[in-house]
């Protein structure tokens, strides 16, 4: 295990020592840590929380980018990298590699996160009564579960069937690569339970930033929880369970769409700018959306507005976007973890899979008022409103790392469409290369 923590910290903390520095352990190997953890102070433990936080945040844009340009959600295009338009479109003869960018540091940098959280359990379990009463450390205790499950399953979505490792607590020895992704489903909602009963009559003491604003007690990161939980039930085709989550949670389909909880940027010296913003119009580094987001859409819905039209169109290996992509104003933007919008989803796909087929109907037809569309007048089968599902979540869930999950998990992947003669559609990630050498 300790090699493995010397991997993960070797592949990322050159990355942490550029971004925010809040609170995030650079290297999880030092005497500095067994100090924090046999005998924290209370702003050890705050500290702790802060930089697990801050580091939810490295390279999500990696993992936002990668999703969306294998989902078709996309195009990248950038001067200095052209693995954008090669490997992760299949362009040619290229494949994903398993020891680079697009991979190693998305799921490097959620590893480090874990091993925070074990930190910070390690660090609440030993801290004196003088400094977290019992219920304060159930508060700490079931964040950090929360999170572990969370930092998991985005891993687990990249590489679904190549595998990976169920995260151990400090000084476990460590597990197996598990390579059926149900298991590892099934470990990410073990922690989100176990963090549900902690957060069950616990007192938060720590502080969160305002992407958790609304959810910074412990009721409300109970109700985070019980979102996330939803999303993974879900993919596991347990729908009463998911239904059950979603009551648990801030699921409330009457309520605002934007409500949740975000990752939170800023220019400030020493945090973190949102690089998923690029100035409209620009032409070194863009994103601009597949050009069937535009031809797909139905006529009216406002969704289109996640995007906006290009003065002239822009070109990269044979591809071309003429919509930059809009949803972050700047770089001081926030960027969804889980929204109201999706547990709507959440909730309209458990009750069609559910044979509840009106309820389901009432919920999109909430999104459809909110998004300037007419009520549904399609079909009231299962096939019809998994693809009215299917299209909500294409286009509400936009750029929120969904859709080739989604169209993954309906077997749909053969639908999206190659843009190139030699384009490949992938079904996951490799595993990374430093996994299969431990």
């Amino acid at each position: 295990m300790k090699n493995y923590f010397l991997i993960i910290t070797a592949a990322v903390s050159m990355l942490l020592l550029n971004a925010c520095q809040k609170g995030e352990i650079n290297s999880l190997n030092t005497p500095v840590v067994g100090t924090i953890s046999g005998n924290p102070s209370r702003s050890d433990l705050f500290n702790l929380v802060t930089g697990i936080e801050s580091g939810m945040r490295n390279n999500y844009a990696g993992y936002l980018d990668g999703t969306g340009v294998i989902g078709r959600e996309i195009y990248r295009f950038s001067g200095s990298e052209p693995r954008y338009t090669t490997d992760l479109l299949g362009g040619g003869t290229r494949i994903l590699d398993n020891n680079t960018f697009y991979l190693t540091n998305p799921w490097g940098s959620r590893y480090q996160v874990m091993r925070q959280c074990f930190v910070l359990l390690d660090a609440a379990r030993n801290a004196r009564t003088a400094i977290a009463s019992d219920a304060q450390k159930k508060a700490f205790s079931g964040f950090a579960k929360t999170i572990i499950g969370y930092q998991l399953l985005l891993n687990i979505n990249m590489t679904d069937s190549s595998g990976a490792r169920i995260p151990v607590p400090n000084g476990a020895a460590l597990g197996p690569v598990i390579t059926d992704p149900g298991v590892v489903m099934d470990s990410v909602l073990k922690f989100l339970d176990e963090g549900k009963n902690d957060l069950t009559g616990a007192e938060v003491i720590f502080p969160l930033s305002n992407g958790f604003a609304g959810f910074k007690d412990a009721a409300g990161l109970l109700q985070f929880n019980r979102a996330i939980a939803a999303r993974v039930l879900i993919y596991r085709k347990q729908w009463t369970n998911a239904l059950t989550a979603l009551n648990e949670s801030f699921f409330d389909l009457n309520g605002p769409l934007n409500n949740g909880v975000f990752h939170y940027f800023s220019t400030n010296g020493g945090d973190l700018a949102n690089t998923m913003y690029l100035a409209p119009n620009t032409n070194g580094e863009v994103r601009v959306s597949h050009p069937s987001y535009a031809a797909n859409i139905l006529a009216g819905d406002d969704r289109l507005a996640k995007t906006a039209l290009r003065n002239t169109p822009i070109s990269q290996n044979g591809l071309t976007g003429t919509r930059d992509v809009v949803l972050w104003s700047s770089l001081n933007a926030p960027v969804s973890i889980i929204r109201n919008e999706e547990l709507i989803l959440i909730y309209a796909e458990a009750k069609i899979q559910s044979g509840a087929l009106p309820d389901a109907i009432v919920a999109f037809n909430r999104l459809r008022a909110l998004h300037n569309l007419t009520p549904y007048a399609g079909a009231v089968t299962n096939a019809a409103l998994i693809s009215e599902l299917l299209y909500h979540r294409r286009y509400s869930l936009f750029m929120e790392g969904h859709r080739w999950i989604d169209l993954r998990r309906y077997n749909l992947l053969g639908t999206l469409p190659k843009d190139r003669p030699d384009d490949d559609v992938w079904t996951r990630y490799p595993l990374p290369q430093n996994e299969s050498n431990l």
